[in-house]
């Protein structure tokens, strides 16, 4: 039967021809995205497995002399960099990853990418930070991306161990990857999302000309064939095109490997190594396609291993009940009890979210043919063209067969839509401070209590800078516990942008960086007088610098240059209002952008499904319309049909599932963050509505084949 089997498959006219192709095509689009899937999985592991050995814990065990470590972060642009000072204490000492050797007193190596920048900018705006001798380039293994901005400095161990953070380690690169639930939480439901048009779009392609195939089996049944012969050959049928589906499918990852690694999915590129698949992985798809390919052609046949007369015994299904929205209800009500009951831990919060969304999208799916049938029935009664009463009362018939084709962009839309309001929300309200405010323009540094005391030539260095206004010192509250705020200022020094002192008083209880925590900087802010006498203000230590700019990135950078060579042993590097957020903006716009991605990919999924779930109504139904045709009705009548058919439900569900995404993303803002939805960006919009008409364009070339199939032959008795 196998042999029988391949011969149906390879040797049954152009009609088996293009069945296989189709199903092919599915399998290998289906077998590529799931690759690439597992392979963006194992890259964020490897980068997380990176990035961990970059902020190591100590380690002191074994016999090798330890290595001095201190990691902490820079800012330039807007972009974070990553300053590791190292020093060895004796001969045995490990070397860090992705270096020759450990640099010593006045070395230092750089990433390619900080290489690059260093020769792009002037000194005193960034190299003058790391004074010393180039002495070469940090290796991909010691990178979490090739766009890491990374410099290996080395010192004398007394340097090193007086830094912040030092620590001693006797191994390096052993740092395991640390948790990241958020990240494989949102990685696991965007692959859901990407999956399940996937399925659907293979389930459709197998399914193609199920009713032909059913009478051919049926035929066969009927001259003695037993019900698993029949399954043994729609099974070798299936998985012969599936094989060669998911040939292509490896074919198609391992050339798009180098593009795909590009996409900032986690804020910042994969080296393509990185986007490698494991022997389970491969395991996973060159078999598991097959199988699946297989099983929905066994699904396909369950009325022929019924009876072999039970093809012919076609009646109308019975029609969705309303129930089908209690999911759907039930997971809006989590997501509402979850504004006022929401969990202190992260574990207790993802129970509650999680299963309210994967109660909406199980809601929408079990949804979906109901809401077809309501969306029917609707049309129907106020059809006022014969089009629009067929295809009305043909989707009111067969709810489920509408929706089938459609449930994948169902799904896809409402992901993204959640995932992209979520980002946009977040962004909007954690982004960088907005070019040209007062705060956009000020550089901030922040002194640990056992800070050396800062030169008197900085200030004179500071204000020499081009384009800086005043650089002064914010002076530690003695009464802090009891006061309104922390630093102390003379009223002279303060200025006119951050507000005033009260009437009278000569020094002022201010922020720490003038601008208290969530808010802006105000002219009309009229500070509270403090107790400490100016005289004694200046015997106080150091709690912040404050350089005040005209906001030019070449000022900000060579302001904060001067900041870091005066005082290198800083734990906090001198920042930007704006400089921690525009770090988090940019991950979660990579999020974004991957959301973008899977919203092309799924409604190209979609479109497909659709294009081949109408052929294969078409060949089905090509008597019936024969028929219709030899009565009078025109083929553009027709063709009306098939095209309201396919486009009413896909245009309905399609807002349904943005609404109820933009519905759940908003109840998530409220009970997590306290934000209220902003609404996505323009290009989420142009994005869908551009993926929904090329949908609806996949539908519009398909029919042309209606009236070469739909002939006064096809009308003859069969």
């Amino acid at each position: 039967m196998i042999r029988f089997g391949l011969r149906l498959a390879v040797a049954g006219g152009r009609e088996a021809l293009t069945r296989l192709l189709v199903i092919a095509a599915a399998v290998a689009i289906g077998s590529g995205l799931l690759l690439t899937t597992l392979a963006g999985i194992n890259a964020v592991n490897a980068q997380l497995t990176r990035y961990a050995s970059i902020y190591p814990n100590a380690s002191t065990g074994g016999d090798a002399d330890p290595l001095w470590w201190s990691t902490r972060e820079d800012y330039f642009h807007g972009q974070q960099i990553i300053r590791i000072d190292v020093a060895a204490t004796g001969p045995d000492a490990p070397t860090p990853t992705g270096i020759r050797s450990t640099p010593g007193p006045g070395e230092y190596y750089t990433s390619p990418a900080l290489r690059k920048l260093l020769a792009a900018h002037p000194a005193d705006q960034l190299a003058d930070r790391y004074p010393g001798r180039d002495i070469g380039t940090v290796g991909p293994a010691g990178l979490t991306s090739p766009d890491t901005l990374l410099v290996i400095r080395g010192g004398t161990p007394d340097e090193v161990a007086g830094l912040p953070l030092a620590m001693q380690r006797t191994t390096v690169g052993d740092t395991p990857a640390l948790p990241e639930t958020t990240m494989n939480l949102i990685l696991g439901v965007i692959a859901g999302g990407l999956l399940f048009p996937l399925l659907i779009f293979v389930g459709t392609a197998t399914r193609l000309n199920a009713a032909r195939r059913e009478q051919r089996f049926a035929a066969m049944r009927l001259v003695g064939a037993t019900p698993k012969q029949i399954s043994v050959v729609a099974a070798v049928e299936a998985a012969t095109a599936a094989v060669a589906g998911t040939a292509l499918g490896f074919i198609l990852f391992y050339a798009s490997r180098g593009a795909m690694a590009d996409i900032p999915f986690t804020g910042m590129p994969f080296f393509p190594s990185d986007m490698s698949l494991g022997v389970l992985d491969i395991l996973l798809v060159a078999l598991g396609a097959p199988a699946g390919a297989a099983a929905a052609a066994q699904f396909s046949l369950r009325r022929v291993r019924i009876s072999p007369l039970g093809v012919t015994r076609r009646v109308t299904p019975r029609a969705p009940r309303a129930y089908r929205l209690i999911p759907m209800m039930l997971g809006v009500a989590v997501l509402f009890l979850a504004i006022g009951f929401r969990p202190p831990t992260s574990d207790g919060q993802a129970a509650v979210f999680l299963p309210g969304l994967l109660l909406i999208m199980a809601g929408l799916i079990l949804a979906g043919p109901w809401l077809t049938m309501v969306g029917a029935r609707v049309m129907a009664r106020y059809a006022s063209r014969p089009a629009t009463l067929i295809a009305a009362r043909r989707l009111a018939d067969n709810p489920k067969a509408g929706f089938r084709a459609i449930s994948g962009i169902m799904l896809a839309l409402f992901v993204t839509t959640v995932a992209v309001g979520v980002i946009t929300t977040i962004v909007a309200n954690r982004g960088p401070a907005p070019v040209g405010s007062t705060e956009a323009g000020q550089v901030s540094l922040y002194l640990p209590e056992d800070a050396p005391a800062a030169p008197d030539s900085l200030f004179t260095d500071l204000r020499s800078i081009t384009g800086v206004r005043s650089a002064f010192a914010v002076r530690e509250n003695p009464d802090w516990m009891s006061a309104s705020e922390p630093g102390l200022i003379a009223c002279a020094e303060i200025p006119s942008a951050y507000g005033r002192c009260a009437e009278g008083a000569a020094v002022a209880e201010v922020a720490t960086g003038l601008i208290p925590f969530r808010e802006s900087a105000s002219s009309t802010r009229v500070w509270p007088a403090a107790s400490v006498p100016l005289g004694e203000l200046r015997q106080l230590p150091v709690m912040s610098i404050v350089v005040d700019t005209d906001g030019s990135a070449a000022t900000i950078e060579r302001s904060r240059t001067a900041l870091e060579t005066a005082l290198p042993a800083f734990r906090v590097a001198p920042n930007v209002p704006g400089d921690f957020e525009s770090e988090f903006a940019n991950t979660l716009r990579g999020w974004e952008q991957l959301a973008n991605v899977i919203i092309i990919a799924s409604l190209t999924l979609g479109g497909c499904s659709l294009a081949v779930s109408v052929i294969g109504g078409l060949t089905e139904r090509r008597r019936p319309f024969s028929l219709l045709r030899l009565s009078g009705a025109p083929v553009r009548v027709l063709r009306r049909v098939v095209a309201l058919e396919s486009a009413v439900p896909m245009l309905a569900v399609a807002a349904v599932a943005i609404g109820m995404g933009l519905l759940a993303a908003h109840l998530f803002l409220r009970a997590q963050m306290g934000y209220t939805l902003i609404a996505p960006e323009p290009r989420f919009s142009v994005i869908v509505v551009v993926g929904l008409a090329a949908c609806l364009g996949v539908i519009a070339s398909t029919l042309p084949l209606l009236e070469r199939i739909t002939g006064p032959e096809t009308a003859r008795s069969e």
